[in-house]
């Protein structure tokens, strides 16, 4: 029997197309990863690789939603910032 279909509170979309992922997209989606698991926030939020966003000349790309936060030229140090921002702020709050 299968478990129930989990919806995430909020969703990173990391663009891993051919560009982004030679770019880090691919590493700074396993970074975020690790960090949802290791601060307990599974079933939470998911991160959600993409094939491409048609946005190559921005590589790596990737959005927080539901804050619809876009974030381009992504090194891995503005990605964490941004989960710290945007995935753990409103977590603090409640």
């Amino acid at each position: 029997m299968s478990k129930g279909f989990e919806v995430p509170d909020k969703v990173i979309y990391v663009c891993t197309g051919s560009k982004c992922k030679k770019k880090g997209g691919k590493d700074i989606g396993k970074t975020l990863r690790n960090m949802i698991k290791d601060m307990g926030l599974k079933g939470q939020v998911e991160v959600v690789k993409t094939e491409c966003t048609d946005r190559c000349d921005f590589a790596p790309v990737m959005s927080f939603q539901p804050d619809n936060v876009w974030l381009h030229h992504t090194t891995e140090e503005q990605a964490i910032q941004t989960f710290k921002e945007h995935i753990l702020k409103s977590d603090e709050q409640v």
